[in-house]
């Protein structure tokens, strides 16, 4: 019996943020991911609701199904099935309603947590990837640059290359 695995589709789509095996680059259809607002947290984070779209990231395995570990990382989610779509024992992590904000609440995009997430869908997904990212994201919110004092937990050093590429997309947001 094979260990059951995850798809992430935001920070865990960097791998230096984690230690998972078999990291491979999947494409999920029936979900659009993000920004939610958090009645736990002073900043917005990423999540997925059910959708007509697809989304890119990637699936990892959780050996021998422990997943206290990942349950404890990924605290604001609770955890779904979606084997049916990219097979074998598969889960996917989604906001959980208890510790959702309204969308009024107007928390920001922490610029070292996007950077994180960016950094990982250039490494898997190359420039058309992140681009990707930005058009099959929405609830964009104001973006708090923290870049040199990172609050984001597990925030990543960027290349010039990378912080650029970040910048260029964030100046095409809306204001």
């Amino acid at each position: 019996m094979s260990d059951p695995s995850f798809f992430g589709y935001g920070s865990l789509v960097n791998l230096a943020t984690h230690n998972y095996l078999n990291p491979r680059k999947a494409h999920l259809s029936g979900w659009q991911r993000v920004w939610q607002q958090s009645n736990i947290y002073p900043v917005a984070f990423l999540s997925v609701h059910p959708a007509t779209g697809a989304i890119d990231g990637i699936v990892a395995d959780v050996p021998g199904g422990d997943w206290t570990a990942l349950d404890e990382r990924e605290n604001a989610y609770t955890r779904h099935d979606v084997s049916a779509a990219l097979g074998g024992q598969t889960a996917i992590y989604q906001a959980d309603p208890a510790k959702i904000a309204p969308a009024s609440a107007g928390q920001p995009i922490l610029l070292s947590y996007l950077d994180v997430v960016v950094q990982g869908f250039l490494q898997q997904f190359g420039e058309d990837g992140v681009c990707d990212f930005f058009a099959s994201t929405d609830g964009w919110t104001h973006i708090k640059d923290d870049r040199h004092d990172p609050q984001y937990p597990r925030f990543q050093t960027l290349t010039k290359t990378e912080m650029a590429l970040v910048d260029a997309h964030r100046a095409k947001l809306p204001a």
